[in-house]
């Protein structure tokens, strides 16, 4: 027998679409996916989610509101969906466990963490280059690290790693930051934080020793080259949207999904919410209200088409 909704994703924007799908007796299915909770179980204090005056731990408020979706009768399954088929409902999810059968589908899958693309890095991950500075910032105390970019995610890490390393490095490959007002202000007035403008890394050394001990960077003005000695690299340079699965079956505007008249994407009955349609704000709040809208589109889709 089919689901009623099947919601892919469990951090602000599926929890929230599970909560409101279970409060309206739907039973929602939810995959939690590659990265139970999201982005937001990386990160340290949220200081900016309505509610807590006093902030909340990232990992707490994903938690919070999985038991908020489950005591409405919600059911989590810690596994990703590897392959969906949206040609016919119900559609047709397949994950470790089994497969799965749904009227309707939210999609809240979210992004995961971009990175530079050498060949080195990919050899040095969890041998001292890291994409979560709250996951493996405790590990470079009083050490050199660097981090790669220049928006809110880059100064959020930079000014989250000063609590452990000695010195932080931000390479950024303009000449201003990307990131907010507050956010740049913060991570400038940090006596622990230095800048380095208009350059790119092109290799992190040393792959051979299985360790980071440096990292060659390029001027992309001068063309100058230089060997900077670093402990640690962290990359935060932007996401990509999991959508890999919905390739060819649902519209994609660079990897995103597109929606339209709310949370409604190319095939019907197919919902999306959160970091993997929003480009923009990707914030706790921003999906968790799009998890919401969602919920609330696919509620009122399955009474639309009840028999």
């Amino acid at each position: 027998m089919a689901h009623k909704v099947i919601i892919i994703g469990s951090g602000c924007a599926g929890s929230t679409a599970a909560i409101y799908t279970a409060r309206a007796n739907l039973e929602p299915l939810v995959f939690e996916g590659a990265e139970p909770g999201g982005q937001l179980s990386l990160t340290t204090l949220v200081e900016n989610f309505p509610g807590f005056p006093n902030g909340i731990m990232g990992p707490e408020l994903v938690q919070l509101m999985k038991q908020q979706a489950e005591r409405f009768g919600a059911e989590y399954k810690l596994e990703p969906v590897t392959r969906a088929d949206l040609s016919r409902r119900p559609f047709v999810l397949a994950a470790d466990s089994g497969t799965y059968e749904t009227q309707t589908l939210i999609v809240a899958s979210g992004a995961s963490a971009k990175w530079i693309g050498l060949e080195s890095e990919r050899r040095l991950i969890g041998h001292g280059v890291s994409s979560c500075a709250t996951c493996d910032g405790f590990f470079f105390k009083d050490m050199r690290v660097a981090v790669v970019g220049g928006g809110d995610t880059a100064m959020e890490d930079a000014l989250f790693l000063t609590r452990f390393a000695r010195k932080v490095t931000v390479i950024h490959r303009r000449e201003q930051l990307r990131a907010s007002k507050i956010m740049a202000e913060r991570a400038m007035l940090n006596p622990k934080i230095e800048f380095v403008w208009d350059t790119v890394v092109t290799e992190i050394l040393d792959p051979t020793l299985q360790k980071v001990e440096a990292a060659r960077v390029r001027n992309v003005k001068t063309g100058k080259e230089a060997v900077l000695p670093f402990d640690g690299v962290f990359v935060a340079i932007g996401h990509k949207p999991n959508t890999e699965i919905f390739e060819g079956q649902l519209d994609l505007e660079d990897g995103y999904i597109a929606v339209q008249d709310g949370s409604k994407t190319s095939v019907e009955a197919v919902f999306a919410a959160g970091d993997v349609h929003d480009r923009h704000y990707r914030q706790a709040i921003t999906a968790a209200g799009a998890g919401c809208r969602a919920a609330m589109d696919a509620e009122k889709y399955l009474e639309a088409h009840s028999k």
